[in-house]
């Protein structure tokens, strides 16, 4: 798509994704770019990264760097490679994560499982949120960006490492907004419902098909299913200086899920069912 300058909404700005390589990180590079941002894609799948910066352009405007976010020198070598390379850092999108094993029952949760999740979704976040703010402070200006989930404002229905994971990242995002809007700095986070993303579908065992007919059969707005670009839109919105005064928002992008609990009118239907069938 041919856009002008006038219409690039980040033109001139300089991001880091980590978890770019695919996901909402590869859609939100994507779009990124589009928009005249100069990206660096951060991950520790080397193919999926470099083949992404092959499509969307030359290293002019989009660079791989393997990094793993449980790292503190990985992730402080990206944020330095960012700012040798283009010259600054004015977004910073803290989207890498994991679901970790999908068993829901505390018994069944495995400790070792439950700090990796951890380490990734919340240790991962903080050290991306740590670098940026040591090279945004200085500038009095900037965007941070966490990928937290639905699962931080409805319970039940993940497992507990990562719905406690993803309650931990808004509450960081909100504890910074506070501390980092002293430096013109915004923070803050999306949180998607479910998505067809590789992550999900390995997690679940299910085929992009059968997955958005999960998606399409619970949701609330009925007529669209949900993708990564939806994500990536969100994202582009709230690093974009459009929302230059909305910091401490935690944007959820589900299609109003997460507004309504179905169980009790469903299980009344269930009985109304069997009563007239008996």
């Amino acid at each position: 798509m041919n856009e002008s300058c006038s219409s690039k909404r980040l033109n001139g700005k300089v991001a880091i994704i980590t978890g770019g390589a695919s996901g909402f990180g590869k859609s939100t590079a994507r779009l990124f770019v589009r928009h005249g941002a100069s990206v660096v894609i951060a991950d520790i799948q080397d193919d999926l990264g470099r083949s992404l910066c092959e499509e969307l352009g030359s290293e002019k405007t989009v660079s791989y760097v393997h990094c793993d976010v449980t790292s503190d020198s990985d992730v402080k070598n990206v944020v330095n490679f960012a700012v040798e390379r283009y010259g600054k850092l004015d977004i910073m999108y803290n989207n890498a994560g994991i679901t970790g094993d999908m068993d829901r029952t505390i018994l069944g949760t495995k400790g070792e499982n439950f700090k990796k999740v951890f380490e990734v979704n919340v240790y991962g976040g903080f050290l991306g949120a740590k670098h940026a703010a040591r090279v945004m402070i200085p500038n009095r200006s900037g965007v941070i960006l966490f990928t937290s989930s639905v699962a931080s404002v409805i319970c039940g229905q993940s497992p507990h490492a990562y719905a406690m994971s993803k309650h931990a990242v808004v509450g960081l995002m909100r504890n910074l907004c506070v501390e980092l809007g002293e430096f013109g700095i915004r923070v803050n986070s999306v949180s998607p419902g479910a998505i067809a993303t590789p992550m999900l579908r390995k997690a679940l065992g299910l085929t992009t098909e059968a997955l958005e007919e999960v998606v399409r059969s619970s949701a609330i707005l009925k007529g669209v299913v949900p993708t990564t670009e939806d994500v990536a839109e969100a994202a582009l919105y709230l690093c974009s200086d459009e929302s230059r005064v909305i910091s401490g928002h935690n944007l959820v992008i589900d299609g109003g899920y997460s507004n309504s609990n179905r169980s009790f009118l469903t299980a009344v239907i269930k009985k109304l069912s069997s009563v007239v069938e008996g």
